[in-house]
């Protein structure tokens, strides 16, 4: 049998991980402003290992009548007002991850983006909160499904802080760096990332049984789209559809 090449297709079942970090106002996804949006791409190696990708961060513009909290201000250290601030709405901050996004599920192979976070519901909370305000139709991401690093740090690693389980894995931290959405997000992914490849070897065994059970193939994967790229239904297949 001849070896076939790993994808995300078939690593994650037609999904296709992507970090997302978020600065906020406050912990109200509903009324607190989305101050910042970070999202990290993942990249796969012909080894089936997973590393981290291109970053894409936005500061963003907080919606009119927005809480902000200004306990949360001083954990970010952000100044939403500053003149010097470069920011856009939220509208055009997701438009523009949503786009990269897009693109990375269709060269995947994929049907559809997961969110990966750090206390993930936090982070999908407050994605779909604006994904609401700004009355974007089609989100590339499960609207409620995802990967939770808090959990995945806890079970390989005996940590859930993130900082902590960032130097739990042999990675550095950089305190003065923390709390940016492009930092942390950057953190999430390489431990994400360090946590599969720990379970690359797992994954292996189980998708031979998989296809032992008949649940996936050589040739199409568990992707659920045969083999013909994103399903045309799929809030991914048309970009222009925002």
């Amino acid at each position: 049998m001849n070896a076939v090449v790993p994808n995300f297709a078939r690593r994650f079942r037609g999904f296709l991980p992507v970090v997302i970090d978020v600065e906020t106002g406050g912990l109200n996804a509903a009324k607190d402003a989305l101050l910042e949006i970070a999202v990290v791409l993942l990249e796969i190696t012909p080894e089936g290992l997973l590393r981290r990708g291109e970053t894409h961060t936005y500061n963003v513009k907080p919606f009119e009548g927005a809480n902000i909290e200004r306990a949360s201000l001083a954990v970010t250290g952000i100044n939403p007002f500053h003149p010097q601030r470069p920011a856009i709405d939220e509208k055009n901050a997701l438009t523009q991850i949503f786009k990269e996004v897009r693109e990375a599920v269709r060269r995947h192979g994929c049907k559809r983006a997961i969110l990966v976070g750090h206390n993930a519901s936090f982070d999908l909370g407050f994605l779909n909160a604006a994904v609401m305000r700004a009355d974007i139709k089609r989100n590339p991401f499960h609207p409620f499904s995802s990967f939770d690093t808090v959990t995945l740090a806890g079970a390989a690693l005996g940590q859930t802080v993130l900082a902590k389980a960032t130097m739990a894995s042999g990675l550095e931290w950089d305190s003065s760096a923390a709390h940016t959405a492009a930092y942390d997000a950057e953190r999430t992914a390489d431990i994400f990332c360090k946590v599969c490849n720990f379970c690359q070897p797992s994954f292996v065994e189980a998708e031979q049984r998989a296809k032992s059970l008949g649940w996936v193939d050589d040739n199409n994967g568990s992707g659920g789209d045969n083999g013909k790229g994103t399903d045309p239904k799929s809030p991914v297949a048309d970009e222009n559809n925002s």
